[in-house]
């Protein structure tokens, strides 16, 4: 049984869709924290924003998470902020092999912009508010056990370029 993957980084990144690549390609489970939580409570994560705040929705995110990384085999998204949070970043670190899947600003921006969903990013300066939650954030997902390029890759390069240093742990 291997450590859990953890996939970390910026909203729009693309780590649901690598997840469930690697999923398939790893013949293990995928699981994405956001939708586990959107489902346990019944609203979207935007919803959860309005209705009960960002602080809420963070202790809840963290309580889904730090249960879901105990299990083994398996890869998981994590929300954006996710790894922002002291608590699972180092219960990541100990349990599980972590991936920041690194975008640029001006790549993450284009995805971003057509998603009302995103709860941190809905403001008539939406270009700049990417940048600078880019900037607040990196050094922090920078701490993942990798870091994976994806600026100009296909799904399948990165997916490919995960499974290589996966599957040599």
């Amino acid at each position: 049984m291997k450590k859990s993957l953890i996939l970390t980084g910026m909203m729009g990144a693309g780590k649901s869709t690598i997840g469930k690549d690697l999923s398939g390609k790893l013949n293990i489970q995928f699981k994405d924290i956001d939708k586990i939580i959107e489902k346990k409570l019944s609203l979207s994560i935007g919803d959860i924003f309005k209705k009960k705040g960002e602080e809420f929705f963070r202790k809840i995110e963290e309580e889904e998470t730090l249960n879901l990384i105990k299990e083994r085999n398996v890869v998981v998204a994590l929300g954006g902020g996710a790894f922002m949070n002291k608590k699972i970043r180092e219960a990541i670190k100990k349990l599980c092999v972590s991936f920041w899947l690194d975008l640029e600003p001006k790549y993450l921006f284009p995805r971003i912009k057509m998603n009302k969903r995103r709860p941190l990013l809905n403001s008539k300066n939406l270009e700049q508010d990417v940048k600078n939650l880019y900037e607040k954030r990196k050094k922090t997902y920078s701490l993942a056990d990798y870091k994976i390029d994806c600026n100009l890759k296909t799904k399948e390069e990165i997916t490919k370029e995960v499974v290589k240093i996966y599957e040599n742990i």
